[in-house]
């Protein structure tokens, strides 16, 4: 019984470092940002998604609403004319990571 719980223990163990990984381990990452749909006739919304990883600080400019460190944000956004969102995030001792995004409106 011994001997089955330790490799039981053990697959657990390799599992969780998988979902660690796989949620990016220790490094600062932007896992996902994205908008859906992309493209806007003007007056429509569109959703504005990011998924962070060892995050202290997001920042998201032009602001959209408050964005924090999460693994699934949305926020809502209704652009007026093309415009470029980019996400920066912070993770606490000075490193910083950003990506662009541009949401079409026609």
């Amino acid at each position: 019984n011994r001997a089955i719980e330790e490799r039981a223990t053990e697959k657990r163990r390799a599992q969780d470092q998988q979902a660690v990984e796989f949620m990016g381990g220790k490094r600062l990452e932007i896992q996902s940002f994205y908008a859906t749909p992309g493209i806007l006739r003007r007056g429509e919304k569109a959703q504005l998604c990011y998924g962070v990883a060892n995050a202290k600080k997001v920042t998201l400019e032009p602001p959209a609403g408050p964005a924090w460190p999460s693994y699934a944000r949305c926020l809502e956004v209704s652009p007026t004319k093309e415009t470029t969102y980019t996400l920066t995030v912070e993770d606490g001792q000075g490193n910083t990571k950003s990506e662009t995004l541009t949401i079409q409106v026609r």
